[in-house]
């Protein structure tokens, strides 16, 4: 349900909208409505967003903010993404509260998995 104040959508660089569209549509079943040659809406992500053409990218070493998805299986997750073209940055760590890896997608932008502690 949309609120005032909540967060609604999110919006991504992309170097190349295809390589996008492959990369997490292999990796999390994501699908995705084309506007135009520089902009793509994500469907099936779990919050409303898109990528748009731009030669930047989105890295916390930048200051970016992280975009964190969610996996029941964390290891199976980080074998998926790198089968479908991901590069792991940060290898499977815990935290307080749960255990999460960093990956770059195709076009370099930085993203986390996360899940709940090891039992």
């Amino acid at each position: 349900m949309k609120e005032t104040g909540k967060i609604n959508y999110v919006e991504m660089p992309s170097r190349d909208l295809e390589a996008s569209k492959r990369f997490f549509g292999d990796a999390f079943g994501w699908s995705f409505i084309d506007y135009g040659p520089e902009y793509v809406a994500i469907e099936n992500a779990g919050l409303d967003g898109g990528f748009f053409k731009s030669e930047q990218v989105a890295t916390t070493g930048n200051g970016s903010v992280l975009v964190v998805l969610y996996s029941r299986d964390l290891e199976a997750t980080l074998k998926k993404v790198e089968q479908s073209g991901g590069t792991i940055v940060k290898d499977i760590f815990s935290f307080p509260g749960g255990r999460r890896f960093h990956f770059s997608d195709p076009n370099g932008c930085e993203f986390a998995v996360w899940s709940e502690p090891a039992t």
